[in-house]
């Protein structure tokens, strides 16, 4: 289905054509890199922010990350890294990988196994990906010196495919011998929000059965610190006051890496085969701010236009969404967007819960969107809304929106039925998915 379509109230085919669900996730997160740990996370809102040694020089005003447990990636060669001993990787796949291509290769692992998918269901011409990251700010700084330094014939011949834009989408369909469609998306903090947008809609058109859609980022002092020059970081050294979404004393975000990856499904085969199923993927929409290169709409206009194109291609009405998870990513300027953005769609007192969970993950950047759309789908599946971590004083623009600070599970006779997560990126770029419980 398109982001303009029209789909059935129920969410079965439409007139379009198919229904689309999730029925595999992965996780390397700062909260955890697996399903159980993500959940364990959320529903005690324990955080993964934590100082970040190559902060500690004093010129540096940022202290803190969402770290990466298990892995180590810090070497530029790929040989000296170090990983959980579950995930078997070969060297020819290693040497091409960037930093976020290590985390991300173990959660499409994962996923695939979440999913019970075998290599030949994701390797035919009716299987593809698509992929979003920033690319490597690393590697492509330690490739360019050793260049100009040594010589470019010194450089590693892998230098270009583990670095630049596109470099999840070069390794990972070759790794996994992905046949159907690929791409890879860059729309900064919207990029895997548009990647799962228009995988769901490979699929509602027909044209692909099955996508693995797939984000990630290196997380490191190279990917983040240049947020600082920007004035958008958090200088707290406190992971409780660093990142607090909707909180009237929020000074910025905290930078985090990893990967997140969704299984996307034909939902008359993923029953055939009898797959376990997260939730359905109801709809999407997006739309621009045209207003600034760097900053939101000060009212949330682009926004508020997305949401609404995503409800009316689900034929739903705000009054349905039962959970926002909003892309506030603890920015002054940010989330008074976004608050103004769903109070012009869901009005000044809805009754839908809205948080932020960046608040525990931090700002994943170009995975920020999978990964929050994972988040949505678990609670789906476990019947819970994740509680807006560090929110003690909400910005007085929020008065009137539900913003629980608390995880909570949903009532047995109120169950979650409808999930919005929403994204936001640079040049106002803004995604909207619609999940609905299946």
């Amino acid at each position: 289905m398109s982001a303009t379509g029209n789909a059935s109230p129920t969410g079965a085919a439409d007139a379009v054509g198919n229904s689309v669900v999730v029925t595999g996730l992965g996780f390397v997160s700062s909260i955890g890199n697996d399903r159980a740990t993500v959940t364990a996370s959320l529903r005690a809102l324990r955080h993964g922010l934590e100082p970040y040694p190559p902060f500690e020089d004093p010129r540096t005003p940022v202290k803190l990350t969402g770290t990466i447990k298990g892995f180590d990636t810090t070497s530029f060669d790929p040989e000296d890294w170090t990983w959980p001993a579950d995930y078997k990787i070969k060297r020819d796949v290693l040497r091409g990988l960037p930093p976020h291509g290590l985390y991300a290769y173990c959660a499409v692992q994962q996923a695939l196994a979440d999913a019970r998918l075998t290599p030949a269901e994701i390797s035919n011409p009716r299987a593809g990906m698509f992929t979003a990251s920033a690319g490597s700010v690393s590697m492509l700084h330690h490739n360019m010196t050793r260049m100009f330094a040594s010589g470019v014939m010194r450089c590693s011949p892998m230098g270009v495919v583990n670095s630049v834009v596109g470099t999840l989408s070069f390794n990972l369909v070759a790794a996994f011998k992905i046949l159907g469609a690929s791409c890879g998306f860059a729309s900064a903090c919207a990029s895997s929000g548009h990647a799962l947008g228009y995988a769901r809609d490979e699929i509602a058109l027909g044209r692909q059965d099955r996508m693995l859609v797939v984000g990630g980022e290196d997380g490191n002092l190279e990917a983040i610190l240049p947020f600082a020059g920007m004035r958008a970081l958090s200088p707290s050294a406190d992971p409780a006051l660093a990142s607090c979404p909707f909180d009237r004393r929020r000074s910025g975000f905290v930078g985090t890496g990893g990967a997140a990856v969704l299984v996307l499904e034909n939902e008359a085969l993923a029953r055939a085969r009898g797959a376990d199923i997260y939730a359905r993927f109801r709809s999407w929409g997006q739309a621009s701010d045209g207003y600034s290169p760097a900053i939101s709409h000060p009212e949330g206009q682009g926004l508020s236009a997305s949401m609404t194109h995503c409800l009316a291609a689900g034929a739903a009405a705000p009054a349905d969404v039962d959970y926002i998870n909003a892309h506030a990513t603890s920015t002054p300027i940010g989330d008074r967007s976004e608050i103004l953005a769903i109070k012009r769609v869901f009005g000044d007192a809805p009754r839908t819960a809205v948080s932020s969970t960046k608040g525990l993950t931090g700002h994943g950047l170009s995975m920020a969107s999978v990964l929050e759309a994972a988040i949505c789908c678990l609670a789906l599946r476990d019947q819970f809304i994740p509680g807006n971590a560090h929110l003690r004083e909400p910005d007085p623009d929020a008065a009137g929106l539900a913003l629980p600070t608390l995880t909570r599970d949903a009532p047995a006779d109120s169950p979650l039925r409808l999930a919005l997560s929403n994204s936001s990126g640079f040049g106002g770029a803004n995604v909207s998915l619609l999940f609905e419980r299946a």
